[in-house]
């Protein structure tokens, strides 16, 4: 899929992969390329594709200046204020993704300051996933609940569990991560009929860094699946 026939992440399901874990413009450029939907940008300091707080985020502006039908998600886990202006004023973020312990109401409140927002959540149980409506936006995205991590581990989440979910609440749009890669990936979507699906670790050669035969393996079986 060349970039010219991306259709926007938010407006079509399935809307092309998102890919996580971005931390360079190159890696950004053959993302892109590659027919993702939408780029996230991890501001989590402990995940080891995280981008600091005060980097210079310019590189990500000429992103959305050059592609601007490729979404740019910014990533957050519980962030103070402070990094919510900054994210915020760089004005180049489509969405913002709240992948912590962040409340309905925190969510609510900083997500209308974005064009969109996000909510992440770790799901165990059909309890962790109905919990799930509680947060007033149709994305939510659904993840592994593995102990010490917000995201980002490997492990899939009971696909069964997610594709009931799908079909109980056609007003929601889902995107499925946890564990996903090319290989499993054409399941995951036959399975779940997700919006969309998002990876991050399952697509690098190493962390932080992104597998461009991996990146193109990954989107094409997700949109064949």
């Amino acid at each position: 899929m060349s970039y010219s026939r991306v259709i926007p992440f938010f407006d079509h399901t399935p809307a092309a992969p998102k890919i996580c874990g971005i931390t360079s413009y190159e890696d950004a450029l053959r993302t892109i390329e590659s027919g993702a939907g939408a780029l996230g940008f991890n501001f989590y300091p402990p995940s080891p594709r995280s981008i600091p707080e005060e980097a210079d985020l310019s590189w990500i502006e000429k992103l959305k200046k050059d592609y601007p039908d490729s979404a740019l998600v910014a990533v957050v886990v519980n962030p103070e204020e402070s990094l919510l202006v900054r994210l915020r004023e760089a004005l180049c973020f489509d969405a913002i993704q709240f992948h912590g312990d962040e409340s309905p109401e925190f969510c609510a409140t900083e997500g209308a300051r974005f064009p969109y927002w996000i909510k992440a959540l770790r799901i165990r149980s059909e309890g962790d996933i109905e919990a799930a409506t509680a947060f007033e936006t149709p994305w939510l995205l659904l993840d592994a609940a593995v102990p010490g991590t917000y995201g980002g581990s490997g492990h899939t989440i009971d696909w069964r569990l997610a594709g009931r979910f799908v079909g109980d609440h056609p007003e929601k749009r889902v995107i499925l991560a946890g564990g996903l890669t090319p290989g499993n990936v054409a399941e995951a979507v036959v399975t779940v009929r997700p919006h969309a699906v998002d990876v991050a670790s399952g697509v690098e050669s190493a962390p932080r860094n992104k597998d461009p035969e991996k990146v193109s393996a990954f989107i094409a079986n997700a949109m064949n699946g």
